[in-house]
């Protein structure tokens, strides 16, 4: 591939925003100032920029991590008695330096946006310097016999020989020429500069950014992690979360970076929203948790919250009530759906099976088995790391396909988060269930559909809300019955 000066966003960037962070970052505001005065934000934010931390050098393939010793870390501190032999490819000292530089590099940017600093070139070289300090050496290849060398790294300047990949099939992939690199990096500031001023949307400019640094590729090696961290600059200068993305996205992350490359920058902002969706999802789900730890004030406070909580119950009352609204409208599309597969079903079926049922199950309308499913709905929200609350709402529906063997779609409508305040998630699992000697049912085998709940709030536009809906719910539906198909 060869190189091409960067260009800038296309004029119609923002048909490229997402159209769910919105109302979400709405929501989080909220949350956030409270948060932040109960002092135990820091704990939170602690674990997501140790968890950044680690995660980076494992996607630029610097070391191997156990999973295990991995969550540890995040939990623990990045301590080197935590990492016991065998656990990692590489000297443990090593690995623990590349952590803490990336994590010093991360804990940089809320200063440098503490301090309201723009970006600037001098700063993305001084962020190389930070990441690459325990880095004395990186791969080169020789053009005339295309062997790979280890090469003296350069920390916090330009590159001054070429640095093209060559890919697996054999094709090189040419970056900025060393001697146009300044020149290209000035124009990237300043289209960025620019892009602000125009507001351009933080996922928008955060991929357009990454992509385009890429591009230019104007270090000798780190360009990969000098990317996310000018990503992450954007998101913070926003109010919202550094970036996250973990050896799970790498793959995509690669398709998306060349998707890039041929002029498809959307799914690289999709990747980028889906990660500040997550962060966001995953902080409101703990923020009720992190405060109620939060013990040594309270007494406090205490008379101070409950003349707050007065004042604010008739608004917050008013946003539950229009997600409510909102939940109905999407079970009432989500049942529909449901039943026109039945139908699909059973005339696809008819003649070929003897013994078949499918059918849907719905919650009833007084919310008396608001309670069913508890078990299901609970263990699919701590593999997608947040809480489910089923007490303050909770409605659900089921399609049902007994040909064989039992297989279950479990729709469910809950509160996102140990408090209510106007935030609703929807979540869909598949599992088999099966008779037992003893007469008894068993859950098996329960998978969610998605890797994230479709969440919705009160500050939802109505007819976006509903499109997005759809175009989740059927992609959860292919999901579903794959999942059906597997098992028979």
């Amino acid at each position: 591939m060869h190189w091409q000066p960067i260009q800038d966003l296309p004029s119609d960037w923002r048909k490229l925003a997402s159209t769910e962070l919105s109302p979400l970052v709405t929501v989080w505001n909220e949350q956030a100032e409270r948060l932040r005065s109960s002092g135990e934000f820091i704990t939170f934010m602690e674990r997501l920029r140790r968890e950044i931390a680690i995660e980076t050098g494992i996607i630029e393939r610097l070391y191997t991590l156990d999973r295990g010793i991995t969550r540890l870390l995040i939990e623990q501190g990045i301590n080197e008695s935590l990492i016991p032999h065998g656990a990692t490819d590489k000297p443990i000292g090593q690995v623990i330096a590349l952590i803490q530089d990336q994590e010093t590099a991360i804990e940089g940017l809320f200063d440098f946006v503490g301090r309201q600093r723009e970006l600037s070139t001098s700063y993305i070289k001084q962020l190389h310097q930070i990441l690459t300090q325990n880095q004395d050496s990186t791969e080169a290849l020789v053009p005339t016999t295309r062997q790979i060398i280890r090469v003296p790294l350069i920390q916090g300047d330009w590159k001054k020989q070429p640095n093209n990949p060559m890919r697996a099939d054999g094709e090189i992939h040419e970056y900025c020429p060393p001697e146009q690199v300044a020149s290209e990096m000035d124009n990237l500031i300043a289209l960025h500069h620019q892009h602000k001023k125009e507001g351009v949307t933080p996922e928008v400019e955060a991929a357009w950014l990454h992509h385009r640094f890429t591009q230019i590729h104007p270090f000798q090696d780190g360009n990969g992690r000098v990317a996310r961290c000018i990503s992450s600059l954007v998101f913070i200068q926003a109010g919202w979360f550094p970036l996250v993305l973990t050896r799970d996205d790498r793959a995509v992350y690669i398709q998306a970076s060349e998707g890039a490359d041929q002029g498809n920058l959307s799914v690289l902002i999709n990747l980028f929203a889906k990660s500040q969706k997550q962060s966001f999802i995953r902080s409101l789900g703990l923020s009720e948790q992190i405060l109620s730890e939060a013990r040594r004030t309270q007494i406090i406070i205490a008379s101070v919250a409950d003349k707050l909580k007065q004042s604010q119950s008739a608004s917050i009352e008013e946003r539950c009530q229009k997600v409510e609204s909102y939940a109905s409208e999407l079970y009432e599309i989500a049942y529909k759906r449901l039943e026109e597969v039945v139908i699909e079903i059973k005339l696809s079926l008819h003649n070929l099976v003897s013994e078949m049922q499918v059918f849907t199950v719905v919650s009833p309308s007084d919310g008396s088995k608001s309670h069913y499913h508890r078990y299901q709905i609970v263990e699919i929200a701590k593999q997608l790391g947040y809480f489910a609350n089923l007490r303050p709402y909770h409605n659900w529906l089921q399609l049902v396909i007994n040909i064989n063997t039992s297989t279950i779609i479990l729709v469910s409508f809950h509160v996102l988060g140990h408090e209510y305040r106007g935030l609703l998630a929807c979540s869909v699992c598949a599992y088999h269930r099966d008779e037992t000697e003893e007469g008894e049912r068993s859950i098996s085998d329960i998978q969610s559909l998605a890797d994230s709940p479709f969440q919705f709030s009160y500050a939802d536009e109505e007819n976006n809300l509903i499109e997005r809906f759809k175009q989740w719910f059927e992609e959860i539906l292919v999901t579903g019955l794959d999942y059906w198909n597997k098992s028979l």
